[in-house]
């Protein structure tokens, strides 16, 4: 099969010219082949490359923590950190306190959190409604902080709470309902003369007064109580939801009240925010873990790989960097997914044998961490997303695959052209055709027809100068 080549022939002053094309070709693949690399390259950017090393790793990471976990964060007043944790949340208060004016003794944590109760009032701070109030709507100074919808650390707590300092109202959640007390407070009132100003001071009285709630009541303090604090919002959401269906005139089902219940009765034995904030250790630490073992292997391996004369920063971190690679994301699925399974196990089986013959669902959601199964959650959600988004680039990397070797021999071709029909061929090939006999014969044929088209000699064209000058006139 013989190879055909296609010039271009164009018109130039007093010659022609040929345009082969060849070097803006051979640029357009060049082009075409960078495009389908970044299309093959980005399912590698997608799949992770993790061997057995790094799945061992992982697991080990998840293994240790988890037995932290279990034998130092464990349960609400069974918990080895407990004490450590409080201790830490009453310096932060006291901070906070001294920021407002307080000028206490450091330690003196009653004093710090009338500071802040006094100074950030709110109407919905009821411990109870006398006996026929704590009676009728269960609400008691252990229980109120979970109640009241301002106390929640959610949206929909500082919805509530900025709706209570407008209305001065008090809304609480009891018995699967939500309960308005109208004239709350006979001594509040909200700052602020234009409605901007007084949002801005219901923001700034919730979140204070959430702070001074976060370890306990001020008496709490004097007693030396460790006080009821803040709940946690991975629990409170029942109160929000009971709220909104009553508001949409929704009836509320069952199970939500008896969840509810359940909730109330997880804070009652110490589940607050604090115990939270202590199950977020050990599943910080695990992801702290295994992004630095990931670290530390990959610049290992590439101190290895690479001579101390070629090292740069730059590539170092690209090869090394533990946060975008999905490598070290799979790894950290793994991490997360051993941590809650092995602190799942250890709950459940407290559960089972905490009372001979039952199972106690309370001690299992006591011991459950939350944090971990949250961030487990997380992980598996990044893993399906990027296993959706590998399928569809590996479709297309794989007819980009089969593209590039087509364009590979394409520019191979125009290559072996370039070679062979250069720039001085091209003009030897130019003048061998100007000086043709077909080329010569052409224009004296015309001629020879003008002439016997009985057309004036003085109008004949019969050279290339002549039709040039006609046509430009």
């Amino acid at each position: 099969m013989g190879m055909i080549v296609v010039l271009e022939l164009s018109d130039a002053d007093n010659e022609y010219q040929f345009d082969s094309h060849i070097a803006a070709a051979t640029e357009k693949a060049q082009l075409e082949l960078t495009r389908l690399d970044d299309i093959i390259g980005a399912s590698r950017m997608l799949r992770p490359e993790c061997d057995r090393l790094d799945y061992a790793l992982a697991v080990s990471s998840g293994v240790l923590c988890s037995l932290f976990d279990i034998f130092l964060v464990g349960a609400p007043n069974d918990s080895e950190l407990q004490s450590q944790t409080d201790q830490w949340f009453s310096s932060r208060i006291q901070n906070f306190a001294r920021f407002f004016g307080w000028d206490g003794e450091k330690g003196d944590l009653a004093s710090a959190i009338k500071k802040l109760e006094d100074t950030f009032g709110i109407p919905y701070d009821q411990t109870g409604q006398g006996i026929s109030g704590t009676i009728v709507f269960s609400l008691s100074p252990m229980n109120h902080h979970f109640k009241s919808l301002g106390h929640n650390p959610t949206l929909f707590g500082l919805f509530f709470s900025i709706l209570d300092q407008f209305t001065n109202q008090s809304h609480f959640v009891s018995g699967g309902q939500m309960i308005a007390l109208t004239e709350a407070s006979g001594s509040f009132e909200l700052r602020g003369a234009t409605v901007p100003a007084r949002l801005f001071c219901g923001f700034t009285n919730w979140l204070g007064h959430l702070f001074s709630d976060m370890t306990g009541s001020s008496g709490s303090a004097r007693k030396g109580n460790r006080g009821m604090g803040i709940p946690s919002p991975l629990w409170t959401w029942a109160n929000d939801a009971i709220a909104t269906l009553q508001t949409m005139r929704i009836r509320i089902p069952d199970w939500l009240t008896q969840f509810n219940e359940f909730a109330m009765n997880l804070y009652l034995q110490g589940y607050d925010l604090r115990f939270q904030a202590m199950q977020a250790i050990p599943v910080m630490l695990n992801e702290l873990i295994t992004r630095l073992l990931y670290l530390t292997r990959r610049l290992v391996e590439y101190y290895r790989e690479h001579a101390h004369e070629s090292l740069s920063p730059q590539a170092m971190w690209t090869a090394c960097e533990p946060f975008t690679n999905p490598s070290v994301k799979r790894m950290l699925t793994v991490a997360h997914g051993t941590f809650c399974l092995f602190d799942a196990t250890d709950a459940i089986i407290r559960g089972a044998t905490k009372t001979p013959g039952s199972f106690d669902v309370q001690e299992i959601a006591m011991r459950l961490n939350i944090v971990g199964i949250g961030r487990f959650a997380i992980s598996l959600y990044g893993e399906g997303r990027r296993a959706g988004q590998l399928h569809k680039v590996e479709q297309q990397a794989r007819f980009a695959s089969r593209e590039r070797i087509i364009v590979e021999d394409y520019l191979a071709g125009l290559v072996e052209l370039g070679r062979l029909y250069d720039d001085r061929q091209l003009i030897d090939f130019t003048d061998a055709f100007k000086n043709s006999g077909p080329y010569i014969r052409a224009f004296e044929k015309s001629a020879r027809l003008a002439a016997l088209r009985r057309v004036p000699k003085d109008q004949i064209l019969t050279t290339k100068s002549d039709i040039d000058s006609y046509f430009n006139k």
